[in-house]
């Protein structure tokens, strides 16, 4: 497992990490037992870097995490959760005492005193505006309550805002071969200022995995299902905001393109870990083989700039028109 370096600690992370939505049942139901497995074969395959939030599963995720945390001490594992779309609070009751509310229960969660990272969780562009959360995020910090703080935005316009905010170490997006704009319009002043790129949804909510056909379905509690024309939230969280339908047909076609020694999951991942301004991707895992396979994917050979400008031509001409939701 290859290392980027994150943040301001002069501490590197693996450039493959492990979301960990799924551990709160988003995407259909996962046992403790599975979970605990999850992350015991990331470790295994020198994953040091989860990715998890306050309402993934109302704090199974984060609980679930703190558990496997318990057993494996021996392990330099950086956890980086997140706040902010908690019903409590999202979208405009937003205040310092449900922070560190949030940030306290949190801790009790993962077993920790102190948070690695605490990540706003697509706070809306007004809230962000006005500045005052991240006031309170930097009060944290001084506190030593959190030891460096980021956030996870939904678009370019969000993403050039926040970078503008002193002590900000980090910012998690959405990026994959459907999702493409970054490239030019965030990731050239992340990287000036010198700020971590974390990315999610690497593999479009599956869609890039291939495994998908005009026919499959999710489970009621999957927001493949619930949300995939932005029922419930920012439809660009699921399916990288393309229709399920054409999701799949772009796929297929995609899929020719990809080099055959690897399976169209790495090949899609390895695209990411191609660009020198990401620091670490966090693809979710149902098994441990899942896992296994992702974290090979940081010794593949990268692919060729023939291909790369032969899937950015493919994005402009049949992809980007398709995209719904803020981005």
């Amino acid at each position: 497992m290859q290392s980027r370096n994150f943040g301001t600690l002069g501490q590197p992370v693996s450039e493959v990490g492990l979301g960990c939505w799924q551990f709160g049942g988003d995407f259909g139901p996962m046992s403790d037992a599975q979970a605990l497995a999850i992350m015991s074969a990331a470790v295994d395959s020198g994953v040091d870097f989860f990715d998890t939030a306050d309402v993934y599963g109302g704090g199974r995720s984060e609980s679930l995490i703190g558990q496997f945390l318990a057993t494996h001490r021996g392990n330099p594992i950086r956890v980086i959760t997140k706040f902010g779309r908690d019903g409590s609070v999202f979208p405009d009751k937003y205040t310092e005492a449900a922070l560190r509310s949030a940030v306290h229960a949190a801790c009790q969660r993962l077993g920790v005193t102190t948070l690695d990272c605490l990540q706003l969780h697509c706070i809306p562009l007004d809230a962000l505006r006005k500045g005052h959360i991240f006031d309170w995020v930097r009060s944290l910090k001084a506190d030593g309550v959190i030891r460096e703080f980021g956030a996870s935005v939904e678009s370019v316009e969000e993403g050039l805002l926040c970078l503008g905010q002193e002590g900000l170490v980090s910012l998690q997006v959405i990026f994959n071969l459907f999702r493409q704009k970054l490239v030019s319009d965030l990731f050239p002043q992340a990287q000036k200022a010198g700020v971590s790129i974390i990315v999610r949804l690497p593999l479009a909510s599956g869609l890039l995995s291939g495994k998908f056909t005009q026919q499959t379905t999710f489970t009621a509690g999957d927001h493949r299902n619930y949300n995939r024309d932005g029922q419930a939230f920012n439809v660009g969280e699921t399916f990288a905001g393309l229709p399920f339908e054409t999701g799949v047909e772009l796929a297929n076609e995609i899929r020719v393109l990809l080099p055959q020694e690897m399976t169209m999951s790495q090949a899609a991942l390895r695209w990411i870990l191609d660009h020198d301004a990401v620091t670490t991707i966090i693809p979710g895992a149902s098994s441990p083989a899942q896992v296994t396979s992702n974290a090979a994917v940081s010794n593949l050979p990268r692919l060729s700039g023939e291909l790369h400008s032969r899937l950015s031509e493919f994005y402009h001409s049949k992809v980007a028109q398709h995209i719904r939701g803020p981005y």
